[in-house]
């Protein structure tokens, strides 16, 4: 499929935050690819909702954390299609337990795609944008790597890892005017807060509510926007005050 539109990838955009965001930029004229790994029928639910909207995209599916696999399908994609005008590294998993208890299976699950996953996407998709000297990058981090959250000792060094490499990122490809944000969610209302009491999250939330995945869509979207062209290297939270 081609198209003048530019191009941009969402990461586990089947669902929650990465669903959001892929609706977003395809309202303001992406091509959206609508990255799933497991649940091709919710991805493909998210493009009809974009097509129905007047945007367009398509649906990719590949595990992040699966370096081999994930170049199998990205670079011949980036090599007839590319380069990305913006990636969004949204894909992410929890496997909450403490950490006496916590299996070395789920320290590494968890590592493997929320931090490899950001290496082994973004590798391929920065060759082009430095090569264009132009691109976006977000990635879509969270409150538990600022300011760690107990039972979530994966999880937060997944998350604040992500941060550090944003920052390290953002600060190789600058001269090529390629920017590389993060956005840090808090409580925002998906299925990520399975097993997690609403009424005692929001008590903690100083705006005293969840956030919904449109508000961190939308601060993603500006952060790929030319408005934030002076902007890299930055972690935007969008938290209710949770962390400050």
């Amino acid at each position: 499929m081609s198209t003048s539109k530019p191009l941009a990838l969402v990461t586990g955009a089947s669902r929650g935050i990465g669903a959001a965001c892929a609706r977003r930029l395809a309202c303001e004229g992406y091509h959206v690819w609508v990255h799933y790994h497991q649940n091709e029928a919710a991805a493909r639910n998210v493009l009809a909702q974009i097509e129905h909207n007047g945007g367009s995209g398509e649906v990719i599916g590949f595990d992040v954390s699966n370096g081999v696999q994930t170049e199998e399908v990205l670079i011949p994609l980036l090599e007839a299609r590319g380069p990305l005008a913006a990636l969004v590294v949204n894909a992410g998993i929890r496997a909450d337990a403490p950490l006496a208890l916590m299996l070395s299976s789920e320290w590494r699950q968890v590592l493997g795609v929320n931090l490899e996953g950001f290496f082994n996407v973004a590798k391929p998709v920065v060759k082009g944008m430095l090569l264009a000297r132009a691109g976006r990058i977000v990635a879509v981090t969270s409150v538990s790597g600022q300011s760690g959250m107990p039972g979530q000792v994966n999880y937060a060094a997944s998350k604040a890892g992500l941060i550090g490499a944003v920052k390290a990122l953002a600060r190789e490809v600058a001269r090529r005017k390629v920017t590389v944000n993060a956005v840090s969610p808090g409580f925002i209302e998906t299925d990520m807060l399975g097993g997690l009491d609403p009424a005692q999250l929001t008590g903690v939330v100083p705006l005293g509510r969840l956030g919904q995945p449109e508000e961190v869509a939308a601060a993603v979207a500006f952060l790929l926007s030319d408005k934030a062209a002076y902007i890299t290297g930055q972690v935007l939270g969008i938290n209710g005050g949770i962390y400050l």
